[in-house]
């Protein structure tokens, strides 16, 4: 089953998000077909209750803590509030925009795996790195793995390579698969792909073989572009 999940990041009020995820859940369930899983990450003050019959709600992130002194940040029990139960750890914003390092994300991943979440882990090399070949490469997303659980049976492994993300340059298609291959090497977990994903290339994309789904970013932000990335993962499912 492919693996189609959309992250809003900073963008959309809550009262978007609310209509946005009510029409979708309407042409989901018109379309009659097995469909891919799909998952649905609002910023946190658009966080939705996670009822919806076809899609789930996820945060984009939280701290490793029930709750506490933790100014502008969300904990497990604001989550568990909601009925939430996925989560995106380590996005590569996080990482280069909030100073987070390797090892503190991977006590996020611990205290979310211990609470038996579904997280979506992100990884990811800047241009220099890829530019320095493919072992400098697998050495690099190896490290940023390091710490956590490969085999926690609820991960699921986001590559995406910073220079593609938010650029509308996606990864050459060879280069995604040759990474995703590499990372199978790292871990057990279903593979997505994220990087100016979008509706023009989202089915040669998940056509890969090592590819198990796509995290979508800008493109998700019209429903209608996000449902036709939908269809893709249908037909590739």
């Amino acid at each position: 089953m492919s693996i189609i999940a959309a992250n809003f990041k900073a963008n959309l009020t809550r009262a978007q998000v609310l209509d946005y995820a009510k029409k979708l859940d309407s042409i989901l369930h018109s379309m009659h077909a097995d469909l891919p899983q799909i998952d649905i990450f609002p910023s946190n003050s658009a966080l939705l209750d996670d009822k919806f019959t076809h899609f789930h709600i996820g945060a984009q992130n939280a701290y490793f803590a029930p709750n506490g002194s933790f100014t502008g940040e969300i904990g497990l029990l604001q989550l568990q509030e909601f009925g939430i139960n996925r989560l995106i750890i380590g996005h590569s914003e996080r990482r280069t925009l909030f100073g987070e390092s390797d090892e503190f994300i991977a006590q996020k991943f611990r205290f979310y795996a211990e609470a038996g979440f579904e997280i979506f882990y992100c990884i990811g090399e800047d241009l220099g790195t890829r530019q320095k070949g493919e072992q400098h490469l697998k050495d690099f997303l190896s490290a940023q793995l390091k710490g956590i659980n490969t085999t926690y049976p609820k991960l699921i492994v986001a590559y995406e390579p910073i220079w593609a993300i938010g650029t509308g340059v996606s990864a050459k298609i060879e280069q995604i698969e040759s990474t995703m291959e590499t990372l199978t090497q790292l871990t057990d977990a279903p593979l997505i792909y994220g990087g100016s994903v979008n509706e023009v290339n989202a089915r040669e994309i998940l056509s890969l073989k090592f590819v198990s789904g796509v995290l979508v970013g800008s493109a998700s932000l019209e429903l209608q572009s996000f449902v036709e990335i939908i269809k893709a993962g249908i037909n590739e499912a």
